[in-house]
């Protein structure tokens, strides 16, 4: 692996710890204790930083190094850390929830800053690797903060973790500052900033000028839809149907997980290979068959027997499996639409489009729980098979500026 992609890879690796946090050991640990799916699933407003990256991106974008708001962010994140491990989930609940809120605010903006040295320092060529490196290194630092904590919380404690979480930063902080020493990635080409321009109606003009920016728009808000509510929804119908805690960050927590990262790796190898359109085609109709499959087992589930526990399992590990490969796929096709703007607004519109990605994930994840409680479960996942034929049919009229 290049130096280039070694570092863009553990700054997306940090940067997915809050989220690993977030996503997999607090909606668990807050079933364990009785609350209802409406509460859980109205814990990820905790996510709202994320859908203001647009804001403080043309500031990032604009103003002072991305090196400089590198190191400010990730110093941010290991404060955080360190004072979640004085606080205690049991006690602390809603000052351990504010700290979450903060260290969003803080991935989000080092998220701003490694894209925009992504996009301006990968070739057309690296795109698909670039963007496997930066999908799977956020993965894994969701999976050790996330299965990885749930998993060891009872051996290693609270405390600790977020102790060994801190000491993860400070060596992210040193090693980032280091090969930033020896590199001028920083600096704009030709050694020349470009010009500034924070006029809200100017840069929304210039977005709209990149071709095929108003397809991804609609595509990296809807594309997630169904396969969200059943990632966020299925493992919590196991908890209640014979499923421990114990057992979810395994099998969910970990081993999904890391089919998910086989396939965002696989991802890039076949973005080098193919082009996005025809790819992201396939992915979508055996997505569709893996949320089809996983809605039969939510149907005819028995906990009595271990065929269905084990059908489970695999509707698991598939539908993360197929996600990584449609996530690397997506990232390298918003990285292609933004490579098309100019200079001074690329940080930005990659955030913009990172924002909308974030947005339409949150919005449904946050409100999936109410639907379920609403509806019922079965119900729920066949809404989500209907969400993702929706999905399907806005990547069948794709421009084919896509491809290119």
């Amino acid at each position: 692996m290049s130096t280039t992609l070694l570092l863009l890879g553990i700054l997306y690796f940090v940067q997915g710890i809050p989220y690993g946090l977030q996503s997999s050991l607090l909606p668990v640990y807050l079933r364990t204790v009785g609350l209802s799916f409406t509460k859980i699933s109205l814990t990820k407003a905790l996510y709202f930083p994320w859908t203001l990256k647009v804001v403080w991106a043309p500031f990032v974008d604009q103003y002072g190094t991305k090196q400089r708001w590198l190191l400010i962010s990730m110093c941010g994140l290991a404060m955080c850390c360190l004072l979640c491990a004085s606080l205690s989930p049991e006690s602390d609940f809603q000052l351990v929830a504010a700290v979450f809120l903060f260290m969003n605010f803080f991935a989000s903006v080092q998220d701003v800053a490694v894209d925009g040295l992504a996009v301006r320092i990968l070739r057309y060529e690296e795109v698909g690797y670039g963007n496997t490196v930066q999908v799977v290194g956020y993965k894994i630092g969701s999976v050790l903060a996330g299965g990885g904590l749930l998993t060891v919380m009872d051996l290693l404690g609270w405390t600790f973790i977020f102790f060994l979480l801190t000491g993860i930063y400070l060596v992210a902080i040193i090693y980032a500052s280091s090969e930033f020493g020896n590199t001028s990635v920083n600096q704009p080409c030709g050694g020349k900033k470009p010009s500034r321009t924070l006029n809200p109606m100017t840069i929304v003009k210039d977005f709209i000028a990149v071709p095929a920016t108003t397809w991804t728009v609609i595509f990296v808000l809807i594309y997630k839809l169904g396969e969200q509510g059943a990632i966020s929804m299925f493992p919590l119908f196991l908890l209640d149907h014979s499923f421990s805690a114990q057992e979810l960050g395994f099998w969910n927590g970990m081993v999904a997980m890391g089919f998910s990262i086989i396939g965002s790796s696989l991802g890039g190898i076949l973005m080098s290979k193919y082009r996005a359109l025809p790819l992201i085609k396939i992915l979508f109709f055996l997505r569709l068959g893996s949320l089809f499959f996983q809605t039969i087992v939510v149907f005819m589930f028995d906990p009595n027997f271990l065929i269905w526990k084990s059908a489970a399992v695999l509707s698991i590990s598939l539908q993360h499996f197929l996600g990584g490969l449609i996530t690397t796929v997506t990232f390298s096709i918003m990285m292609h639409c933004t490579q098309k703007a100019d200079e001074k607004i690329q940080a930005t519109h990659y955030s913009f489009l990172a924002t909308l990605e974030v947005l339409g994930k949150l919005s449904f994840s946050t409100f999936v729980g109410v639907v379920v409680d609403w509806i019922g479960l079965p119900a729920s996942f066949l809404l989500f098979l209907i969400l993702s034929v929706l999905a399907l049919v806005h990547v069948l009229k794709a421009p084919t500026v896509i491809s290119c």
